[in-house]
């Protein structure tokens, strides 16, 4: 079995042993990040594919310094962005007016403890453009300035998706869990 800077000196040497070890040790990591970005597994795939392209295109230029595996994520994630562009068709909003912010603080540990899957697929469900936004700054840490210059939005633009986000995913989560949603004079 192969060690990283193995696999590494292998696909700068274009060897598709290497390359190949590459993607089966870091592919599903990888996947997962396109997946928080994309609309279905299968478009997930595709940036996956590309991002790994790109991955041993410019394997030369990985310096060594820092981790590798968030110097890859760092291209899935800008490959992500680059697909969701080239596929926006209009829209960041779908019914904005709809939305209303919920609250769930005042429920106990307990009541509030939801599994990864469960979050993880009302994230997925978010609107396009809350999600980018959403996964960007509460998942990988960026700034809403990083963020806005990343998806070519205004900074005011990406706080309010985050925000909304915030809203469509308490809404959600107080629906799975049954309870009651705030009247409109407790939020």
């Amino acid at each position: 079995m192969l060690d990283e800077r193995q696999i590494i000196d292998g696909c700068c040497r274009k060897d598709r042993k290497a390359q190949k070890a590459l993607f089966d040790r870091y592919g599903a990591v990888l996947l997962g990040v396109c997946i928080r970005y994309s609309n279905r597994r299968d478009e997930a795939e595709d940036i996956l594919q590309e991002g790994f392209v790109k991955i041993y295109s410019n394997i030369r230029d990985y310096a060594g310094t820092g981790s590798f595996i968030n110097w890859m994520k760092k291209i899935m994630i800008n490959t992500s962005i680059t697909h969701y562009h080239r596929n926006l068709k209009h829209a960041w909003h779908k019914d904005i007016d709809q939305v209303q912010e919920t609250d769930i603080e005042g429920r106990g540990y307990d009541e509030a403890d939801f599994t990864k899957e469960e979050l993880l697929n009302i994230i997925h469900d978010l609107p396009d453009g809350y999600r980018m936004v959403f996964n960007l700054y509460a998942i990988e840490g960026f700034k809403h300035k990083e963020i806005a210059s990343m998806l070519d939005i205004d900074i005011n633009t990406s706080k309010s998706q985050y925000s909304r986000a915030r809203g469509l995913i308490r809404r959600k989560l107080y629906i799975l869990k049954k309870w009651p949603e705030p009247s409109d004079d407790e939020e």
